[in-house]
């Protein structure tokens, strides 16, 4: 341990790291507006603020990642990070709202406003650049060596993987830990410089995606690399930026890397997939670069089920919404791509059980089914049971129900599932559309559409029906009268006759034994 710490204090790499070479550090540059062409006025005052109070209290800060990606290309960013040489601790000092999440990467959160309308900056400090061969290892993961790497700072598990990375250091080394060179660019909105190491520039006027340092080397260390490059492909694709070659070759080889990330962080990294307003032009980067199965089991279900008419309405609706600025949850998206399952298992109860109750059973199979895939059964799932259940209740429009369900939580979402339903054939169209009239009218024209479903009712031709009289309602085949019923007051009807049947092949004049039994 003693000679571990000389060694890295002198630079030295352990003797099984020999041949690993140095990164390069790159060149910084400083680029001016009137070259890289940032508008400023895309840049959010909230992100410029938290700059500028660490600049104020004798710090380094910039805009960092893909925020400054974004404004180069011009877009406007959705999402802005901070990268400072402030320890945590002295950014949390600053400001009056801010909190020290992460275990593996301790970053600060700087929250502005308040409820579902706040915002959070999220700031991180520069980290040094540190040989994995030479960090600390434990021999299991996150969870079986938690009180193992409770006082480490930087160290990995037995694949390379780095397990905890809270050592700072110059923004230089910070640079060179980060993934793609157009994510490796800081920007000052106060002088409008932007400061680059990577060529990040140069990629982008490119459009070409490069991973900074040997990719195969880079995924080892945090696969979901693999996952984010997928991801900025898609989302990038539509500006004409393809991966590089050399990033793109190991993907497929490095996907085996996934199985020891925890499935919470693959599961949140899957949403981003499919919620940040790609989700169609993701699928497409998936089969393209042969990773259609394999990363995360409910995304292989997802791109398998894409091009079915339901799920792919649900991709594209997600992405327009997403486009205009509209919110999305991942429950209702989730609920279309395992509908399927839950309407075959609904239907092969339904001849067994009453309506309900078979639902509810076919959409706890599909959630044993799918345990790990909605990452438990809290919130999401109760979101998702809700819109299915909600399903058969649209069909019901008499008396106080209509009323009842557009008063329920989650009756927006479930609403438009079924008008998803609607726009493939799978429900009445005609049904979609007296719910939207109904769900935003008054009382007195929800009073009118509700009359005009009880008079469709009436006018509908009501089948006969057609009393059959059975040898029950009259007698016996014999023609003697069946037992008599209870009077309807209650008072005991007149004694029971006894009858006595003829034994098989007895003649008319022969008498029945007594207490005999239909033959």
């Amino acid at each position: 341990m003693i000679k571990k710490f000389i060694d890295k204090l002198l630079g030295k790499t352990p003797g099984g790291a020999r041949g690993s070479k140095k990164p390069s550090f790159g060149k910084r540059e400083e680029v001016g507006a009137d070259v890289h062409g940032i508008n400023p006025e895309l840049v959010d005052r909230r992100a410029s603020d938290v700059v500028r109070t660490l600049k104020q209290a004798g710090f380094e800060a910039y805009i960092v990642g893909g925020a400054v990606r974004d404004l180069l290309v011009g877009l406007r960013p959705k999402d802005f990070d901070v990268a400072t040489n402030a320890t945590p601790e002295q950014v949390k000092g600053l400001f009056r709202r801010a909190f020290i999440i992460g275990r593996r990467f301790r970053i600060v959160h700087v929250v502005y406003g308040r409820g579902r309308e706040h915002e959070v900056i999220e700031v991180s400090t520069f980290r040094a650049y540190l040989d994995n061969a030479a960090a600390e290892q434990v021999a299991g993961n996150e969870k079986t060596s938690k009180s193992e790497l409770a006082g480490m700072q930087h160290a990995v598990d037995s694949t390379g993987r780095v397990l905890r990375d809270n050592v700072w250091g110059p923004m230089e080394e910070d640079a060179v830990r980060r993934d793609f060179t157009i994510n490796a660019m800081y920007y000052d909105p106060e002088t409008q410089v932007v400061v680059d190491y990577h060529k990040g520039i140069q990629d982008a006027k490119k459009r070409t995606l490069r991973m900074i340092g040997d990719p195969a080397v880079r995924y080892r260390e945090d696969p979901v690399r693999i996952i984010r490059a997928v991801r900025f492909a898609a989302k990038l694709s539509p500006l004409g930026f393809t991966l590089d070659t050399k990033t793109a070759a190991p993907l497929v080889q490095s996907q085996t890397l996934l199985a020891d990330v925890p499935q919470s962080r693959l599961f949140d990294e899957m949403l981003k997939l499919l919620q940040t307003g790609h989700s169609l032009a993701t699928i497409e980067q998936l089969k393209k670069l042969g990773m259609a199965t394999g990363i995360y089991p409910l995304l292989d279900v997802v791109v398998e089920r894409a091009d079915t008419p339901f799920v792919n309405a649900a991709l594209a609706d997600t992405d327009r919404r997403v486009g205009e600025g509209k919110p999305v949850a991942p429950s209702f998206l989730l609920a279309t791509v395992l509908w399927a399952d839950v309407r075959d298992g609904w239907a092969r109860r339904s001849g067994r059980q009453p309506p309900f109750p078979a639902l509810q059973d076919a959409i706890d199979d599909v959630f044993n089914q799918r345990i790990g895939d909605v990452s438990g059964r809290g919130k999401l799932a109760a979101d998702m049971r809700e819109i299915w259940v909600m399903q058969p209740r649209f069909e019901k429009r008499t008396g106080s129900a209509p009323w009842g369900l557009v008063d329920q939580p989650r009756f927006r979402a479930a609403f438009d599932f079924m008008r998803l339903r609607a726009d493939i054939g799978e429900v009445d169209e005609g049904l979609a559309e007296w719910w939207q009239e109904f769900s935003t009218a008054d009382d007195i024209r929800r009073e009118d559409l509700l009359e005009q479903v009880r008079e469709e009712q009436k006018s509908r031709p009501r089948k006969p029906v057609v009393h059959v009289r059975t040898p029950a309602s009259t007698g016996d085949s014999t023609g003697e009268p069946q037992d008599e019923a209870p009077a309807p007051d209650g008072t005991p009807s007149a004694p029971k006759k006894r009858r006595r049947r003829r034994k098989p092949g007895a003649t008319k004049n022969e008498a029945p034994p007594a207490g005999g039994s239909d033959a």
